[in-house]
């Protein structure tokens, strides 16, 4: 969402556009928490203000405090109407354009990683294995890889551990029998395809 304007001739700008938007397009906006009219007045009270705040240099602290508090009651004034106008319109650009603003940006949907790729066991011992492997070529960002096993002639895969890194050591594990490693990538969208596997006899 764009940030309301802060210097004061931006702030004028601003105010012009909801003003002529909001007389322009009653039908885009029909109730908003501030009419132009409304808004209008506030606006000339703030500007008879900053007059005088210009034209009467000696009393120019009293004036542009006077000023200042004009100048808030008819930016809040102001942002309510846009905050109505993006509810009213669904954040539509198309017709916030009308009162000189702009829509929020839609967020970036996180996906799923994809497949962890060229999983290798390249040393082994009694109870322990060491995996590397390569990250997924697709997909979301992955935040971390979880390590699975199973015993040869099963389907019933475990989970054995979790890396942050493309390597992991595995210990710990039951000796003396045939397993199958395989990874898989993870993220808060969900989970990527499982890697190839690997055959390892502890």
């Amino acid at each position: 969402m764009p940030r309301f304007p802060k210097a004061e001739p931006q702030v004028q700008s601003q105010i012009h556009e909801i003003i002529s938007g909001l007389e322009a397009h009653p039908d885009v906006f029909p109730n908003p928490p501030v009419g132009a009219k409304d808004l209008e007045k506030l606006f000339n009270t703030y500007m008879a203000s900053f007059e005088t705040a210009k034209d009467k240099q000696a009393e120019a602290s009293h004036a542009i405090d006077i000023k200042n508090e004009d100048l808030e009651t008819a930016v809040e004034a102001a942002k309510r109407i846009l905050r109505y106008a993006e509810n009213e319109t669904d954040s539509d650009d198309s017709k916030l354009k009308y009162l000189g603003w702009g829509g929020r940006r839609p967020a970036n949907a996180l996906r799923q990683p994809g497949q962890t790729r060229a999983l290798e066991a390249p040393r082994q011992g009694a109870g322990w294995i060491f995996l590397d492997w390569k990250a997924p070529d697709e997909g979301g960002k992955v935040a971390a890889y979880k390590i699975q096993r199973r015993e040869e002639g099963t389907q019933d895969w475990i989970d054995v551990g979790t890396a942050i890194e493309t390597e992991a050591t595995v210990s710990g594990q039951p000796g003396g029998k045939q397993f199958v490693f395989q990874v898989v990538a993870i993220n808060k969208a969900g989970v990527g395809a499982p890697s190839n596997g690997v055959l390892a006899t502890l």
